[in-house]
């Protein structure tokens, strides 16, 4: 994956489980963090409230344990872009090496009725200039 965005996370020791080990679910945890960042930069949001989407996909493949209290660097990248959904690409690092990579899919929704809606067209084109996607 070649993603121009980066989040580095730190593993804080409640990440931890009784093996010593980050618990798989937190692997979420960090994926939203980075997820949320790159929304407030590239959309440069003031308020992540503004950005009305749900994760209704998430897909996790662990390559090695998380077991230092340091930081992991996720890469961030949108590789679909839908009519009012899009799907996001990170890979998970610790010192360099790989511990997971995952996928999740969004979807944009009225605040109101929690129906789904497009994506806001000046969102879609930062977005793809971002990605250097053709949308």
């Amino acid at each position: 994956m070649d993603a121009v965005f980066e989040h580095e996370v730190p593993v804080r020791y409640r990440d931890l489980d009784t093996y010593g080990h980050v618990n798989n679910v937190v692997y979420g945890t960090y994926c939203e963090e980075a997820r949320v960042a790159y929304v407030e930069e590239v959309l440069e949001l003031d308020d992540i409230d503004e950005f009305s989407a749900v994760v209704v996909s998430l897909d996790i493949d662990f390559q090695s344990s998380v077991t230092e209290l340091t930081t992991v660097d996720v890469a961030v990248s949108v590789v679909r872009l839908g009519e009012s959904s899009f799907t996001m690409a990170y890979e998970l690092r610790q010192g360099g090496e790989l511990v997971a990579e995952a996928e999740t899919t969004q979807v944009f929704v009225d605040p109101e009725t929690r129906e789904s809606r497009p994506i806001p067209g000046e969102w879609r084109e930062r977005v793809a200039a971002f990605e250097g996607l053709d949308d």
